[in-house]
């Protein structure tokens, strides 16, 4: 099999998203989640610059890997406490967490292999920013700013919600 470049960085990248992800939710300390979550969202932006959309690569950047983890870290240092320790969990609750896991790997492969994934309308590279803006801030069946400000007002409230806890500390 001929690797290439773009086959062997693509591997590399998906190799740090899979390892980091599971490091994200195993792990036992939140900051470290956080951090690995911040790999994953970089190495995402990466898959997105190497098949030419640079558009969302670098929305991906700012958005998510900046400000997205930016906040999970505030909120974390905000309303986290050392005095509190985790309690272990129960067998019963490692074994339904390992049969949902089971269930889930099942189900992405069951369709993973039985989909035959045939490029049939893609087209390599990415839309012009006049039309990508269009979409973004219009206000028609498939725009996205009434999303958008619904989802800044949600961000707003778990910043103000995060602040009342902590203060009440």
């Amino acid at each position: 099999m001929d690797f290439s470049l773009q086959t062997i960085v693509f591997l590399f990248l998906a190799t740090v998203i899979i390892v980091c992800s599971i490091l994200t939710v195993t792990t036992r300390k939140i900051l470290r989640a956080a951090t690995y979550l911040l790999f994953v969202l970089f190495s995402t932006a990466g898959i997105y610059f190497q098949i030419n959309y640079s558009f969302l690569g670098a929305v991906q950047l700012l958005i998510y890997a900046g400000g997205i983890t930016v906040l999970y870290v505030f909120s974390i240092l905000l309303t986290y406490s050392q005095r509190k320790k985790g309690d272990r969990l129960k067998s019963s609750k490692v074994v339904a967490g390992l049969t949902a896991t089971l269930a889930g790997l099942g189900l992405c492969l069951f369709i993973t292999l039985t989909h035959p994934f045939t490029p049939s309308h893609f087209e390599f590279g990415e839309l012009d920013i006049k039309t990508i803006g269009f979409s973004l801030m219009g206000m028609g069946k498939y725009q996205y700013v009434l999303p958008f400000e619904v989802i800044s007002i949600l961000l707003l409230a778990c910043i103000i919600g995060g602040i009342l806890i902590a203060r009440r500390r």
